[in-house]
C-alpha cells in the first residue's frame, strides 16, 4: 500500500531525548487539567513567539491530528429519539432512492433519459436529518413568533433526499415524486433547488456548484447588515451552507472565506460533505482534501470541527496509547480510504489495520464484519449531533465542520464508496433488494420489482415525532415567502425633476452623474431611503460616488478604528456599524452576492431592500453571469449598473476594460430587463419604473442598465415619450422635410454619432434622417419574440404588430441602427421591422484597444461617418440614390475601405 509523503502530514523525526520529552508532556498536561485548555493555549503561544525571537524556525500549521475534533467525553447528548430518527432516516433514503430508479425506468418516444443522483444524499442523510430534527428553525413571525428562520443552502445533488423528507410531511404528493425531473406540466419536481420553479419550496439554487457557499457567506453578512442598521432583527438566525469536498475546488467556493472570518460572522455554518469523491473520482487520491481544508479554514480564522470517526472507533482510539492507530489515519491516502468503502472488512483488516502489528491486536478479537462496521463520523447521529451543537453555539466566528462520510452509502456493490457512485442513477432488482434490507424498509419481495414509495400511517410514533420536531422548531423547511408583507409607495417622477430636464447652457453631465442625482434623491425619502443599499466594488471615486461616504456611510461592524487620512476633506472615507454601503473592495463576485442577498431579502427577510450594484460594465456579466442566472433563479429584483459602457467609451483603458458584449449577455436571462440609455431623462425615467415594478408590483424582475462616463449636454425629458421609453424606442429629434429619408437607430454613447450623422446627411446629400433614441434593444426585440409567437399560435385572429415596426409604420426610408455594442445586439430586431425596410447595422464587434474616442469610433467603423456611408448605401440599394453617392462620401470623409474589417484587427 502506498505510503504518505504528503507535506499536510510529515514524519516526525526520532526523539533524540524521550524522557524529557515526556516531562514536558506532563507540564503541559498538569496545566490543562488544573487551569485549563485557554491557560495551555496562552503558554504554548509564548513559548512559540519566544522560539521566533531566538530565530528558531517554526513553519506554521494550521492543521491538527486525523480524529475527531470534539472528544468523546466533550460531546453533548442528543436529546433526540435515536431509533424513531432512525427509521425516519431509512424511509428517506428509500423514497429518495426509488424516486431516481422509478424516473429513469421510464420509457420516452425519443429514447432519453431523466438522471438523477442516489448517492449524494446517501452519503448526506445524518446530516441533514439532525438539522431538520434539531437545529433548523423555520419562519415563525407570521404565526406571532420571533425567529426569522434559518437560511439553508442544501448541497444540490441532495434535492432527492429532501423531497422524500417532505413526502413524509406530506408537503409533497406522490404524484409529484413520480414527476421527478419532469417539470413541463407542471406536476413535477425540479433536479435541483430551483426557486423559480418551486417558487414556495426552495429558498436558494446551489448550482451551479461553488455558487452556494459563496452566497452563503454574503447572505450571513447581510443578515448581519440588517441587524446593524436596524431594520431586522436577525440575532437569531443562521446561515447553515452544505457543500461537497470536491465543490470546494471551485474558486468560488473559498474565495470569500476571509471576509467571512474578518468580520465575525459566527451566525454562519459550512457543512462540507467529504465522501472523499468527485464525481468522476477522489477529490484528492494522493493527499488527504480534510487536513488540506482544515489548514485553508483555519488560516483564513474559521472555527475547525472535524467529525470524522464513529462512536465506535472510541474505544480503539482510547486503547491505542502510543499513537499507532491515529499514525496510520494521518498517513493513509484519501484514495486508499476509498478503497478500503469499496471493499469489505477484511480487506480493511488487511489493508489499514496491517500496516503496523499493534494496530492489528486492537482488532485482534473483531470479527471482519466488526470491522466494517465501523463508521465514519458522518453517518454517526449522535457524533453529528455533537458537531452541529458545538458549532450552533459557537460565537465569534465562522464555523466549518468537516464531516467525513461514504459516497452512496448504504448502496452496497452497485455504488458505495465508487468512482461511479456519482453517475449511478439505476439499480438492479438485486440492487434495491440488498438497499432494503440493509435500512429494513417494510417491503415485501412481491412489491419490489414496483419499487413503491413507504410512508407510514399518520398515527405511528416515527410519524409523530417527525412532525413534533419540525412544530418545537417553528415549521417545515425549506419553504421560501413568495411576497414581502411590507408595502412601500415610489415617489413619484417629478421627485426627480433635477435628473429629468435640461443641462443649463454649458453645462455637461454623464449618465453615470445623473444616476448618482436619482440615487441621492431617493436616499432623502424617508420611506424607501433606508432600503436603498448601494454596492460598490473599491470604485466609488471613478462614478462620483464618494459624496455618499460622509452621507450614509461604509458598512463596518468595527465601525471606524483608525483616524482616516482625508478626515479634513468634506467626502472623507467614513466606515460606520451601522453604515449604509457595502463596500466590497476588488471582489465582483462578492458584490454580485451582495447583491443578491439584498434583492431577495423581500424573500428571506419580509425586508424590501433595493440594491444597487455598481461596476465597470467589462468586469459584470461576463465575470459573475453564473451568479446573474443564479439571481434570476432566486427572483431577484434590484438594480445592476453597468459603468463606464461600451466599447469606445471607457477611451483609455483597452481591451480587457472596453464591454460590447454585456446586453447579450443580459438578454439570455428572461426576467433581467436591460437599457442602454443615453440621456439623463432616460435614467430616470427607467430606474423610476423599475422602483414601480419591484417596489411597488413586486414584481419578479430585476435591471440591468449601462451608463456612461462622457460628459455631455442633456435634451430633458419631452412629456409623452416615458411609456416609449420604457418599451425601447422613440422619436428623439424629426429630421427636415426632404427626400429621401432614412431612420437613424442609436442607443447608449453611439446615439450622439447619429445625431452628427443626421446633421452631415441633410447638409452633405440632402437626404432627411429621423433619429430614433433605443434604450433597450432587448425589450424591443422581446416585444417582437412575443407578437410573432403569439401569431404563429392564432393564424385566424387579427395579427399583433411588434412596437418597433409600429413605431416606424408612418416614417418611411430604409433603417440604419449604431450602438457601441457588437452587431448581435442591434441585429435582434431586424425581423420586427416594417416588412419590406432595408436595415443595416454597425456596431464594436472585434477587441477593444486605448486611443481618444473619436479614433476608437472610426476604427470599429461606428461613427457618423460611417453611420452616413450606411444610410446612403441602403438608400443605393432601395434606388434612391445611385451608388456612387456611397462612393463619393467613402471618399469625402477619407474611409480607407481596404483596412481590416475589426473584428479581426
Amino acid at each position: 500500500m502506498s505510503q504518505s509523503t504528503d507535506p499536510i502530514s510529515p514524519l516526525v523525526a526520532p526523539d533524540a531525548d524521550p524522557q524529557e520529552t515526556r516531562e514536558w508532556l506532563d507540564a503541559l498536561d498538569a496545566v490543562i487539567e488544573r487551569e485549563g485548555a485557554e491557560r495551555a493555549h496562552f503558554l504554548l503561544e509564548q513559548l512559540l513567539e519566544e522560539a521566533r525571537e531566538h530565530s528558531i524556525d517554526l513553519p506554521f500549521s494550521a492543521t491538527t491530528g486525523y480524529v475527531n475534533t470534539i472528544e468523546p467525553d466533550e460531546e453533548e447528548r442528543s436529546p433526540g429519539n435515536l431509533e424513531l430518527e432512525g427509521r425516519l432516516r431509512a424511509y428517506m433514503r428509500w423514497n429518495a432512492m426509488a424516486m431516481v430508479v422509478k424516473a429513469n425506468r421510464l420509457e420516452s418516444p425519443d429514447g432519453s433519459e431523466l438522471g438523477g443522483h442516489i448517492s449524494s444524499f446517501q452519503s448526506l442523510a445524518h446530516l441533514l436529518a439532525c438539522g431538520f430534527n434539531h437545529f433548523w428553525h423555520a419562519d415563525d413571525t407570521d404565526a406571532g413568533g420571533t425567529h426569522g428562520g434559518d437560511l439553508l443552502y442544501i448541497q444540490g445533488h441532495s434535492a432527492p433526499g429532501i423531497y422524500a423528507r417532505a413526502f413524509l410531511e406530506g408537503r409533497i404528493t406522490e404524484e409529484q415524486l413520480l414527476n421527478f425531473r419532469q417539470e413541463v406540466e407542471g406536476k413535477g419536481l425540479s433536479s435541483y433547488p430551483h426557486p423559480k420553479l418551486m417558487p414556495e419550496f426552495w429558498q436558494f439554487p446551489t448550482v451551479s456548484m461553488g455558487l452556494g457557499p459563496i452566497m452563503g457567506i454574503y447572505q450571513a453578512r447581510f443578515l448581519k447588515y440588517l441587524h446593524a442598521r436596524g431594520i431586522a432583527d436577525t440575532s437569531r438566525r443562521k446561515v447553515w451552507v452544505f457543500c461537497g469536498d470536491g465543490e470546494m475546488d471551485e474558486p468560488e467556493s473559498m474565495g470569500a472565506i476571509g471576509l467571512a472570518a474578518r468580520e465575525g460572522l459566527d451566525n454562519l455554518i459550512f457543512v462540507v460533505n467529504c465522501n472523499l469523491q468527485r464525481l468522476d473520482g477522489p477529490v484528492r487520491g494522493n493527499g488527504k482534501i480534510i487536513q488540506e481544508l482544515e489548514g485553508d479554514f483555519r488560516g483564513a480564522g474559521w472555527n475547525v470541527i472535524k467529525l470524522l470517526w464513529g462512536s465506535n472507533w472510541d474505544p480503539l482510539l482510547a486503547r491505542d496509547k502510543e499513537g499507532i492507530l491515529r499514525k496510520i489515519m494521518m498517513e493513509t491516502l484519501d484514495g486508499d480510504y476509498q478503497a478500503f468503502k469499496a471493499n469489505d472488512g477484511a480487506y480493511v483488516r488487511k489493508h489499514f489495520f496491517g500496516r503496523h502489528p499493534k494496530a492489528l491486536e486492537l482488532v485482534a478479537k473483531m470479527s471482519d464484519e466488526d470491522i466494517w462496521a465501523l463508521r465514519r463520523g458522518g453517518h454517526d447521529a449522535h457524533k453529528v449531533y455533537a458537531a452541529f451543537h458545538r458549532a450552533y453555539h459557537h460565537k465569534g466566528q465562522p464555523t466549518v465542520i468537516l464531516v467525513k462520510t461514504v459516497k452512496g452509502y448504504g448502496m452496497g456493490r452497485a455504488g458505495e464508496g465508487k468512482n461511479t457512485a456519482h453517475q449511478t442513477k439505476k439499480l438492479t432488482d438485486d440492487d434495491i433488494r440488498y438497499f432494503r434490507d440493509r435500512f429494513n424498509i417494510p417491503i415485501p419481495d412481491s412489491e419490489l420489482p414496483k419499487i413503491p414509495f413507504y410512508k407510514p400511517a399518520d398515527d405511528t410514533p416515527e410519524m409523530k415525532y417527525l412532525h413534533e420536531r419540525r412544530k418545537a422548531l417553528g415549521g417545515y423547511l425549506p419553504k421560501r415567502r413568495v411576497r414581502s408583507d411590507e408595502q412601500f409607495t415610489v415617489p413619484s417622477l417629478e421627485t426627480f425633476k433635477a435628473v429629468l430636464e435640461p443641462t443649463p447652457e454649458g453645462r455637461e453631465i454623464s449618465t453615470t452623474q445623473a444616476y448618482v442625482r436619482f440615487l441621492t434623491q431617493l436616499l432623502r425619502d424617508k420611506a424607501l431611503g433606508p432600503r436603498v443599499v448601494p454596492i460598490l466594488v473599491d470604485e466609488a471615486r471613478t462614478f462620483g460616488m464618494e459624496g455618499l461616504f460622509r452621507q450614509i456611510g461604509i458598512y463596518n461592524p468595527k465601525g471606524q478604528l483608525y483616524t482616516p487620512v482625508d478626515k479634513d476633506q468634506v467626502m472623507y472615507y467614513r466606515e460606520d456599524q451601522a453604515g449604509q454601503i457595502l463596500q466590497e473592495g476588488i471582489n465582483e463576485a462578492g458584490g454580485m452576492s451582495s447583491w443578491i442577498a439584498a434583492a431577495t431579502s423581500y424573500s428571506t427577510n419580509n425586508r424590501i431592500m433595493i440594491p444597487f450594484f455598481i461596476y465597470y460594465s467589462m468586469f459584470g456579466f461576463q465575470r459573475f453571469g453564473d451568479l446573474a442566472w443564479a439571481a434570476g433563479d432566486m427572483q431577484a429584483r434590484g438594480f445592476l449598473l453597468g459603468g463606464t459602457s461600451g466599447r469606445t467609451t471607457l477611451n483609455g483603458e483597452g481591451l480587457q476594460h472596453q464591454d460590447g458584449h454585456s446586453h447579450m449577455i443580459a438578454a439570455t436571462i428572461p426576467n433581467c430587463v436591460s437599457y442602454d440609455p443615453t440621456f439623463a431623462h432616460e435614467v430616470a425615467v427607467i430606474l423610476h419604473h423599475g422602483l414601480k415594478r419591484m417596489v411597488e408590483r413586486q414584481d419578479n424582475v430585476f435591471f440591468y442598465i449601462t451608463l456612461l462616463n462622457e460628459n455631455y449636454p442633456m435634451p430633458g425629458l419631452k412629456p409623452g415619450t416615458e411609456e416609449q421609453i420604457i418599451r425601447g424606442m422613440y422619436l428623439l429629434q424629426e429630421g427636415p422635410k426632404l427626400t429621401p429619408r432614412v431612420q437613424l437607430l442609436g442607443s447608449g454613447a453611439i446615439l450622439r454619432e447619429s445625431l452628427a450623422a443626421q446633421t452631415l446627411l441633410a447638409q452633405d446629400w440632402g437626404v432627411a434622417a429621423n433619429v430614433w433614441s433605443c434604450p433597450s434593444f432587448t425589450e424591443l426585440a422581446r416585444d417582437g419574440q412575443d407578437c410573432e409567437r403569439w401569431n404563429l399560435l392564432h393564424p385566424t385572429e387579427s395579427p399583433r404588430v411588434p412596437f418597433v415596426a409600429q413605431q416606424l409604420a408612418d416614417h418611411p426610408g430604409p433603417v440604419v441602427a449604431s450602438t457601441d455594442y457588437v452587431k448581435a445586439f442591434a441585429e435582434q430586431i431586424r425581423p420586427y421591422l416594417p416588412k419590406g425596410r432595408t436595415y443595416k447595422v454597425l456596431g464594436t464587434d472585434g477587441f477593444g484597444r486605448s486611443d481618444f474616442r473619436y479614433r476608437l469610433r472610426r476604427h470599429f467603423e461606428v461613427d457618423r461617418h460611417y453611420i452616413v456611408v450606411a444610410a446612403l448605401k441602403a438608400l443605393a440599394e432601395e434606388g434612391s440614390v445611385p451608388a456612387a453617392r456611397v462612393a463619393e462620401a467613402i471618399q469625402r470623409y477619407r474611409i480607407d475601405a481596404d483596412k481590416i474589417n475589426p473584428l479581426y484587427a
